[in-house]
């Protein structure tokens, strides 16, 4: 170390690093639109109305023969989605950074998933099987991209700017999502004025995320640059898949600190990700809340996940992410808590609960990616974060498997949700005990001053 040259940062360097993360901020905007408008509101309902359209009289669809009943398809797809990506991902992560190249790879994986997306225009009648593929597809390629996406993070952005970009990139995402959302709402809600039908209202609003998604990725592959490969990655990328993502995670064995990290953001993001799954389960079924409330009780917590980005980044400038990230698991907490008392057919109550989880989603996933982005070790950014992004989506079954046991046992959807607490308390044990600073230096990179 006591060798190698110290360069000055030049305006020039800093602008352009300035306009590389404008860049990267637009790739969650482009892509944001998927999640919000296809994955949470329109394309589970829509796709299980058209498997039922082509259901035989006991209810059952039979792709490839299989017999599967019409109302667990889009799950089914679902989970065959997130499979192909735990495949994929760990391939294309090692192969980016062997080469250098990943400006290509999350151009390919973008315009595939905006691709797919826009195809669901032709959803229609009874090709739940078109679906089905369109939507693996497009799942699978959200999650390659967005690993890819995140791994940007540690080039573009210095340690000690990292939370706010961060932070920075998710409020682009929840802006983008709430504002195609209202514009989508709109038709849906009022689609007879359009002289279009219902079914049609939910194709265009499909079609319409996957034209934003494609057209607003120009604006990162434009802006983001590639950068040389380091030495770390030589000779990686060759191996299949799955033995890929295994070579990963015996690697970040000899960095225990990264892994210890990683366990306890699985166990509190599936919290966050149970919570937000079934949030409208709980609100429609104990609650008694019609589809209107819920709809907007899910727009409500795109536009306050917005300023809760943003905020959270702030506090972590004072407090460091660590500390910022386990106050937001209290909130969680007791929010959960809060959620477990509130009176059926009291909408009020649901959308207060609904601004309590939107002012710290935003921040906690936020500042876990930019905290992870410290513990990787140069050169290796898109394959450890195929492992963050295999956290983030592949065990997500187990908080729904929970609060389902739960609600089998005690018949209370009450009881489901406050089940969820011990997600958010252990991942904040598990957080506590994780000494970010020394995890840092063995990963080999800089210490910030305040993390």
């Amino acid at each position: 170390m006591g060798t190698d040259t110290v360069r000055t940062e030049t305006s020039d360097d800093v602008a352009g690093r300035r306009r590389e993360q404008r860049g990267w901020y637009f790739y969650d905007w482009a892509c944001s639109v998927y999640s919000t408008s296809v994955l949470t509101v329109f394309l589970g309902p829509y796709l299980t109305s058209v498997a039922k359209e082509a259901a035989d009289p006991a209810g059952y669809v039979h792709p490839l023969g299989v017999p599967v009943r019409a109302g667990s398809f889009f799950a089914y797809s679902v989970s065959l989605s997130v499979i192909a990506a735990v495949l994929v991902m760990p391939l294309v992560g090692a192969a980016a950074d062997r080469t250098g190249r990943k400006k290509p790879f999350l151009g390919a994986a973008a315009y595939t998933g905006a691709a797919a997306t826009t195809g669901m225009f032709f959803l229609s009648g009874d090709r739940y099987l078109l679906g089905g593929v369109l939507l693996v597809v497009a799942n699978a390629a959200q999650s390659v991209a967005m690993m890819l996406y995140n791994s940007y993070l540690p080039q573009i952005a210095p340690p000690e700017e990292r939370d706010a970009v961060s932070s920075r990139g998710w409020a682009f995402g929840y802006a983008a999502g709430s504002l195609v959302l209202v514009v989508n709402l709109v038709l849906y809600l009022a689609h007879g004025s359009f002289g279009v039908s219902e079914s049609t209202a939910v194709r265009i609003c499909l079609a319409s995320a996957g034209l934003w998604w494609g057209g607003f990725t120009l604006i990162p592959l434009l802006r983001l640059r590639d950068r040389p490969p380091a030495a770390a990655s030589a000779g990686s990328g060759s191996t299949p898949g799955l033995r890929r993502l295994v070579a990963t995670f015996r690697d970040m064995r000899r960095r225990p600190l990264t892994l210890a990290f990683l366990l306890a953001y699985l166990v509190y993001n599936d919290g966050i990700q149970t919570v937000i799954s079934q949030a409208s389960v709980y609100g429609s079924e104990e609650l008694g809340l019609g589809q209107s409330t819920l709809i907007g009780a899910v727009l409500l917590v795109q536009v306050l996940a917005v300023a809760g980005a943003l905020t959270m980044g702030r506090l972590s400038r004072i407090y460091g992410a660590k500390r910022t990230i386990l106050g937001s698991l209290v909130a969680w907490t007791l929010t959960l808590a809060a959620g477990c008392f509130l009176p059926s057919g009291a909408p009020v109550g649901f959308f207060l609960l609904a601004a309590a989880i939107g002012l710290v989603l935003g921040g906690s996933q936020a500042l876990s990616r930019s905290l992870y982005s410290h513990l990787v070790p140069p050169g290796k950014e898109a394959e450890y974060f195929s492992a963050y992004e295999v956290s983030d989506r592949g065990t997500s079954w187990l908080g729904p498997l929970l609060f389902g046991i739960t609600y089998q046992v005690t018949g209370s959807y009450r009881d489901a949700i406050i089940s969820l607490v011990v997600f958010f308390v252990l991942g904040f044990l598990l957080l506590a005990r994780v000494p970010v600073r020394r995890a840092i230096a063995d990963a080999g990179n800089p210490v910030p001053e305040r993390i």
